[in-house]
């Protein structure tokens, strides 16, 4: 295991998430921001963000002197990026959500040589939220409807949001359920009655809300709601960050926020 500080490299380390992460590095006693990635063309390439740091549009350039990359993205620029990483040996935190099949599995094939966080989730409260909602679902039984509503920000790009398929995904795992026989995700027109066993996502778009997510578990006469509301995006910084930490020295290995947390 190394000594000294955790040196971190960011990518789209100009975007929301990205000034967050630098914001956690350069608070944290014990890490320190090395390479900044961003996509070619864009307005601040070159741009010093550090002594000796700046903005760069090459991922071997900017993960040269890191030991762990972060990123919150999207997923073609992750993908573009977990493959110079893999080839780099260098550790990988990833919160981009909205891979496709075969993006997924480049992040599969990624983990067989370098060490992997992905969650669609790096807040802590929301993994604790996962937990909880997990236990309820299988003490209340299949007697009781789920039902998830999320909102987030009106620049978001996929729906239902990887939070929610998570949340979604924990409740069909205590019940023995197949998640993408069971979910609905859309309800429009003469739908009929719900079907027995279904888990309903909805999806709401607006304003810069960071996150909020309420879980509905519905049954005759009462219902159990279990909600988080993110106010900034300061706590999902700080989640990437101790995943980071956690990852060092690890060896190669696809990993979620439960393993860091020690939740499962």
């Amino acid at each position: 295991m190394s000594g000294g500080p955790l040196r971190v490299a960011c990518v789209g380390a100009l975007g929301r998430m990205g000034e967050r992460v630098r914001a956690a590095v350069a608070e944290a006693g014990d890490a320190e921001l090395v390479g900044a990635l961003e996509s070619r063309g864009h307005v601040g390439l070159g741009r010093e963000l550090t002594p000796g740091v700046r903005v760069v549009d090459d991922a071997r350039a900017a993960f040269a002197n890191a030991e762990v990359v972060i990123d919150f993205s999207v997923p073609r620029a992750s993908c573009a990026a977990l493959r110079v990483a893999a080839a780099s040996g260098v550790a990988y935190v990833c919160g981009t959500t909205g891979f496709s099949a075969s993006e997924r599995a480049e992040l599969d094939a990624a983990a067989v040589r370098i060490p992997i966080v992905w969650a669609p989730n790096f807040s802590v409260a929301v993994h604790v939220l996962t937990h909880l909602v997990g236990t309820a679902a299988q003490l209340l039984g299949p007697e009781f409807d789920a039902e998830i509503v999320e909102l987030h920000h009106a620049a978001k790009r996929d729906a239902p949001s990887g939070t929610a398929l998570h949340l979604a995904e924990a409740i069909a795992k205590t019940r023995g359920q197949d998640l993408g026989k069971v979910l609905v995700a859309t309800r429009a027109g003469e739908v009929g009655a719900r079907p027995a066993g279904a888990i309903g996502v909805q999806a709401l778009r607006g304003g810069d809300n960071p996150g909020e997510l309420s879980v509905l578990l519905l049954g005759g006469g009462e219902r159990l709601e279990l909600v988080h509301r993110a106010a900034t995006r300061v706590h999902f910084a700080a989640g990437a960050l101790r995943a980071a930490r956690w990852l060092r020295g690890r060896a190669p290995g696809l990993h979620g926020m439960e393993q860091v947390l020690g939740i499962s």
